[in-house]
């Protein structure tokens, strides 16, 4: 690619290297197709916001590799719901190439996308998946069969813990990437996770230069299996979001 010695490429390398990371000539080359195709499919339709070239790099992709430092094992099985344009399940397919992984979108254009970027990245054991998060957790090729659950920027915390619980195995682990002031909405997920078998275990702080906006890593750990009653249908949801489901 042709800016491979830029000033954006050496900003979005010195995050990676901050991770821990380091990327093959094959895996950087992968990461600059991805944005030289979402940039250029962003004109016909609406994958993404970000339009500076630059901060795909920075707060795409290298915002979706800050979870790999909690969860960099060997192999493992990760969902990402509400997935968009891929992110962050994409990212972390394509610096581990050996997990498998399950990308979720309701929306139709962007999983053909994502299909269209796991053509061409040529990646293996990686699947786009095109539904709802509400209906598939209660089929039984999906619940409990994930060791990660993790979903950027879709719902309120309650909402997340709802459509993530039933995906996740006892002892997995389901991480929101966040930013901002988050006192009310954790006080109510905390609420909220008790009745999805979940336990709150941290809140990181992400400190990667070129990521500014306080990002945060929520993590939790599901320590029982989800009831069947969740999730709920996304009206009901909708209606009465999980933390107020005890309350009179």
């Amino acid at each position: 690619m042709s800016d491979t010695n830029n000033s954006s490429l050496t900003k979005f390398l010195e995050g990676v290297r901050q991770l821990g990371l380091a990327l093959s000539d094959t895996q950087l080359e992968q990461f600059l197709t991805y944005r030289e195709e979402l940039l250029d499919w962003n004109t016909r339709m609406n994958l993404t916001a970000i339009t500076n070239p630059e901060e795909v790099l920075l707060k795409h992709f290298l915002d979706s590799l800050t979870l790999l430092p909690l969860i960099d094992k060997p192999r493992l099985r990760l969902l990402d719901i509400g997935t968009g344009a891929g992110f962050p399940g994409l990212p972390l397919k394509i610096v581990r190439p050996q997990w498998s992984v399950t990308l979720l979108e309701a929306t139709g254009k962007k999983v053909t996308f994502v299909n269209h970027m796991i053509d061409t990245l040529h990646l293996a054991d990686v699947v786009a998946v095109h539904g709802r998060a509400e209906e598939l957790a209660h089929k039984r090729e999906y619940r409990a069969k994930f060791d990660v659950v993790t979903s950027r920027a879709v719902a309120a915390i309650p909402t997340l813990l709802e459509y993530s619980a039933a995906f996740c195995r006892v002892g997995g682990l389901i991480i929101f990437p966040k930013k901002g002031d988050l006192t009310d909405e954790l006080t109510q997920g905390k609420q909220a996770a008790k009745l999805v078998g979940v336990r709150f275990k941290a809140d990181t702080v992400v400190t990667v230069p070129g990521l500014p906006d306080e990002r945060r890593l929520l993590i939790w750990e599901q320590q029982k299996l989800c009831s069947l009653q969740y999730p709920r249908s996304g009206a009901a949801i909708a209606k009465k979001p999980l933390h107020m489901v005890n309350q009179s």
